[in-house]
């Protein structure tokens, strides 16, 4: 998509689908939007627990669901691109699980992308067959999921090294 042809910004729809734009940056739109998601999971974190950024990846889940179905209808897309809401609910689900750690916060991202775009069943089964806002968002609160529950058990075996 050309910046010409790409929804602006003044819209609320478009603010959340891309992340603030996040979605915007080329390449890897998926990985800078997860980037970008990472300070505000850090804050909600540290400053209001890890139920609070589950909540907020619930949170998340609900506006991404609207925001990417209408992000679709403008572009006549399936899961644009530009669309990173869901690799921010999804990485928070991810980091929700383990401590704030700087070893838990690389981990987490790492294995949140290794799952987001590998894709193992069901993660592929629920891209391929969920269609809408739904279908985008659900697959990566599921790689979230698997992601956050492999940097649990490394964390709690003691296998993430402490590296900060």
């Amino acid at each position: 998509m050309t910046n010409a042809n790409r929804p602006s910004l003044r819209n609320l729809d478009v603010i959340i689908a891309t992340w603030f734009g996040s979605g915007y940056i080329k390449p890897a739109p998926g990985t800078w939007g997860t980037i970008c998601a990472l300070p505000f999971a850090v804050a909600i974190h540290i400053h209001l627990g890890p139920i609070a950024l589950a909540i907020a990846a619930i949170v998340a889940y609900f506006l991404g669901v609207w925001s990417a179905g209408q992000y679709s209808g403008r572009t006549q897309s399936h899961d644009a691109s530009e669309i990173v809401i869901d690799e921010v609910a999804g990485v928070w689900v991810t980091l929700a699980m383990a401590p704030m750690t700087g070893e838990n916060l690389i981990i987490g991202f790492l294995l949140f992308r290794l799952f987001d775009i590998l894709k193992p069943f069901p993660i592929s089964f629920i891209d391929k067959n969920v269609k809408g806002g739904a279908g985008i968002m659900l697959d990566d609160m599921v790689a979230g999921a698997f992601a956050g529950i492999c940097l649990l058990v490394l964390h709690e075996w003691g296998i993430v090294p402490n590296v900060f």
